[in-house]
């Protein structure tokens, strides 16, 4: 049955009134997220509640209209972008936020920004550790859906490790509440970018900040000898908080546009030990000074103060605004390998890149063997084939080496086209089973995560 869009949004317009957004100039904003762009979506719900995700969720039903739950529209897989005529439910303006200090708890709506819980909870001395590089415009919303991570994932994990009940509305807009217990519904819901269900809240686990923090920098001469350094840490059994890769492009891109002062070297690795006994987290971080010596580090530098190593922070977390002044566009890879692969497969990255003559950027949580491979590229210059046939082929190493697509950022649209070769058809056909049976009428964002189904 095709869609009945005069009918749906008739019956939206009654229901939802001046929530509901039609004029072109409106919807255009709401095309694209922070990596692709697609056709306008035919009109624009700014929800306020899980009751206004119902109402419109039950009108898509009834016509048969697509639906994209949207949030801050950071996501880099194009997980948020229309692929035909749809309704985008913008989540945004639920941003209700309940602390529980006693019991480090946060209730959460899914337009509630990352970095504003993280200063909501401050004053109590707690925090929620996933935090993606994007945290001043990503919504919690978005990070569930996403299963996001962030530089602290290696010690601290990932969006789902903190989800403790989550509230979401099915396609026929039936609204669902449910902790962890028995089978997981929740867990399935998350990371599943929007395919699934909407998200329309979630109780959160925090933690307590750390008392003690400290900070060691290490330049190498090689990039493959900064994998190395990140496969000996894990070999001592050490578990630092963060454990960040700069190559020599990222570097470069950082200095160029912020003058930080920051060395010329083929790799960076940036490193956070954490704890509560002073003593420990010294030996910690002498430890992983040690290991970076090890693997060939041409200088290691520990920060003697906090100002010193928010500095070191502010550089990895000013490579993606820096970017920009490489290419205006930018294809941005998520694999995610084996930590004792890594030297070896940022060699092979970097050969690739090389190769295709396009300028190639690498950085990433390499604690969490998650890399980010960029490809910058002006799409004035017609290359987008060459761009993508360099995306493919950076997937293919992280497969070969017993990786996967994506450690943080989705699959979406940019990575469905490599699925079929990185996931087993048995699995494929499970994926598709659920999607069935959550979602029949393949409403919730269409066309994403999943390959066409090849015939039998």
């Amino acid at each position: 049955m095709e869609p009945d869009w005069e009918g749906g949004l008739a019956e939206l317009r009654a229901a939802l009134g001046r929530k509901l957004l039609e004029r072109p100039a409106e919807r255009l904003l709401y095309r694209y997220d922070a990596l692709l762009s697609g056709p306008a979506p035919r009109a624009v719900l700014q929800a306020e509640s899980a009751a206004d995700v119902q109402v419109a969720l039950r009108s898509c039903s009834r016509h048969r209209l697509p639906a994209v739950a949207r949030g801050g529209a950071s996501g880099l897989s194009g997980g948020a972008v229309p692929t035909g005529p749809a309704l985008v439910i913008s989540t945004t303006r639920m941003t209700r936020v309940s602390i529980d200090p006693a019991g480090r708890l946060a209730r959460v709506e899914p337009g509630v920004i990352n970095q504003q819980l993280q200063e909501l909870l401050r004053p109590h001395g707690l925090y929620y550790p996933p935090d993606p590089q994007s945290s001043r415009q990503a919504t919690l919303g978005g990070n569930l859906a996403e299963n996001a991570g962030g530089p602290q994932c290696f010690k601290k994990g990932v969006t789902g490790d903190y989800l403790l009940e989550l509230e979401f509305v099915t396609a026929d807009g039936q609204l669902w509440q449910m902790d962890r217990s028995g089978t997981d519904l929740p867990g399935l819901i998350v990371g599943s970018e929007g395919t699934l269900a909407v998200i329309t809240g979630a109780t959160l686990r925090l933690s307590q900040l750390p008392s003690q923090v400290r900070t060691a920098r290490a330049l190498f001469g090689k990039l493959e000898e900064a994998g190395r350094a990140v496969a000996e840490i894990i070999r001592r059994g050490l578990l630092p908080a963060k454990l960040e890769l700069m190559d020599q492009a990222s570097i470069a891109a950082v200095e160029q546009a912020f003058h930080l002062g920051l060395p010329s070297a083929a790799a960076l690795l940036l490193c956070d030990c954490d704890g509560e006994d002073p003593e420990e987290v010294d030996r910690e971080i002498a430890e992983v000074a040690l290991a970076f010596r090890s693997a060939g580090a041409l200088q290691v530098d520990l920060a003697s103060n906090p100002a010193e190593a928010e500095r070191q922070w502010y550089a990895r977390r000013s490579v993606s605004p820096a970017l920009g002044r490489i290419k205006p566009r930018r294809m941005n890879e998520d694999i995610v390998v084996p930590r004792s692969e890594l030297p070896q497969v940022m060699q092979e990255i970097r050969a690739l890149g090389d190769a295709s003559g396009l300028p190639l950027v690498i950085f990433g949580h390499a604690g969490d063997g998650n890399l980010h491979p960029n490809i910058m590229y002006d799409p004035a210059e017609g290359r987008w084939a060459e761009v993508q046939a360099l995306a493919h082929a950076i997937a293919k190493v992280a497969i070969a080496h017993g990786g996967a697509l994506s450690g943080e950022h989705g699959i979406g649209l940019a990575k469905r086209p490599f699925m079929a070769e990185a996931v087993p058809q048995e699995t494929l056909r499970a994926y598709r089973a659920v999607k069935r049976a959550l979602d029949p009428l393949n409403l919730l964002n269409p066309g994403k995560i999943l390959p066409e189904e090849r015939p039998l």
